[in-house]
């Protein structure tokens, strides 16, 4: 008799996060709301399991079908938060997506309120685990004003690391774009993404941070993009970012 070989199943929610719908969260909160059927049963449980390309998956009284998957690129402007809402009425990101229709698109990591540049958007969370993979993802540059004159010792510094609430903070490179009489221009390049990673490595050597501006992902760099301004990627690049980086060249 011929084995019959049944395709994979996964919980509700993470099927509903992987066809580009809303996020693993808030499926959960969807399908605990009663918001969800399957072959025509309200399921509260957001484990149920299911296959990914099951066609009875109803959300909000529409089938649920895989989605094209959105990747893009935004130029963040400074005094946004990366956050699809914000509990103090804050301008957000998405602000910079008004008319567009994108359909659910979360941030790829994030940049805090004060810092600006090159931030990444994508409804597909596997490839957005990819590039924020701490082992092999992308490294990130950021060009840094800081208000001082950093001599190489301190950019030296900077590589070898400082500890910070028990955490240890270092760059993989840290070298002088330009400097005036009192504040410097510095690249910097993070091979990890932790919390406010250079504001607090540059606290710890008493370097203040005029402005952030992150200018590249890997080879995606930032470019002519303009403030506030965004793109989808080619698909050149969205296999680049993906990609496990070189651990010989980081």
């Amino acid at each position: 008799m011929k084995r019959v070989v049944r395709p994979p199943r996964y919980g509700l929610a993470r099927v509903l996060s992987k066809r580009g719908l809303c996020s693993r969260s808030e499926a959960e909160r969807r399908v605990r709301d009663g918001r969800v059927r399957v072959a025509g049963k309200i399921v509260r449980d957001p484990e149920f399991p299911v296959a990914l390309d099951a066609s009875n998956i109803v959300l909000d009284g529409d089938a649920s079908r895989a989605t094209a998957h959105q990747y893009l690129v935004l130029n963040k402007p400074r005094g946004l938060v990366t956050t699809a809402r914000d509990e103090h009425g804050r301008d957000t990101v998405y602000r910079c997506f008004d008319g567009a229709d994108l359909g659910w698109i979360a941030p790829v990591g994030r940049l805090d309120k004060a810092s600006e540049g090159l931030l990444l958007f994508t409804s597909d969370p596997a490839w957005a685990a990819r590039v924020t993979d701490p082992e092999q993802g992308p490294q990130k540059t950021y060009h840094v004003q800081v208000d001082g004159l950093p001599d190489d010792a301190l950019l030296e510094a900077l590589v070898l690391g400082a500890d910070d609430a028990g955490e240890r903070l270092q760059a993989a490179s840290a070298r002088l774009l330009r400097q005036g009489e009192r504040n410097a221009w510095l690249e910097i390049v993070l091979d990890e993404g932790r919390n406010r990673q250079i504001r607090r490595l540059l606290a710890a050597h008493d370097l203040g941070v005029l402005r952030l501006v992150r200018v590249a992902i890997g080879d995606l760099a930032l470019g002519d993009l303009a403030k506030g301004a965004w793109r989808p990627l080619e698909a050149g690049e969205i296999s680049a970012l993906a990609r496990p980086s070189d651990p010989a060249t980081g």
